[in-house]
């Protein structure tokens, strides 16, 4: 029975990786691009291949919709914790993952804090480069360990 359980939890946590993943896609195109990001996912589900590792979902779309509208809230965030680097001078790619861990912390009250960060690194770790990992995961950490954190949380519940 235990087995099961932990096949059960394996299977939500890959598909639940798998929607994160559409989501960055979807964001991180977002951030170069003026077009919505429901045109952006109607153009990758009209070029995307069935070999595709990565499946980008409707549910990837509305999710990345959700953090883009919170874009401000989130940048003003990073700059608060990241002390080496101001907002605009930080890669995109790495933007892209702050926003998605940092919305998850704050708007999703399903998903702890420090789930929120290791997912980030896990997606650091595929798209990101080396010293970037280290810079999200530290921007993630000082947030998680602040008072703010918590009350980002409360606020938005």
């Amino acid at each position: 029975m235990g087995n099961n359980r932990a096949r059960g939890e394996e299977k939500f946590m890959s598909a639940k990786r798998e929607l994160r993943e559409g989501t960055f896609i979807l964001y991180f195109e977002k951030l170069f691009r003026d077009d919505s990001i429901e045109e952006i996912f109607e153009v990758t589900a009209e070029a995307e291949d069935p070999n595709d590792t990565i499946r980008i979902s409707e549910e990837s779309c509305k999710h990345a919709a959700e953090i883009y509208e919170k874009y401000d809230e989130l940048n003003k965030i990073i700059e608060k914790y990241s002390k080496k680097r101001s907002v605009d001078r930080i890669a995109k790619i790495n933007i892209a993952i702050l926003h998605i861990a940092l919305f998850e912390a704050v708007y999703d009250d399903k998903i702890p804090v420090n789930v929120a960060i290791s997912e980030a690194v896990i997606l650091a770790q595929k798209f990101a480069q080396e010293p970037d990992i280290a810079f999200i995961n530290g921007v993630l950490g000082a947030f998680s360990r602040s008072e703010d954190s918590s009350d980002y949380k409360k606020e938005n519940e």
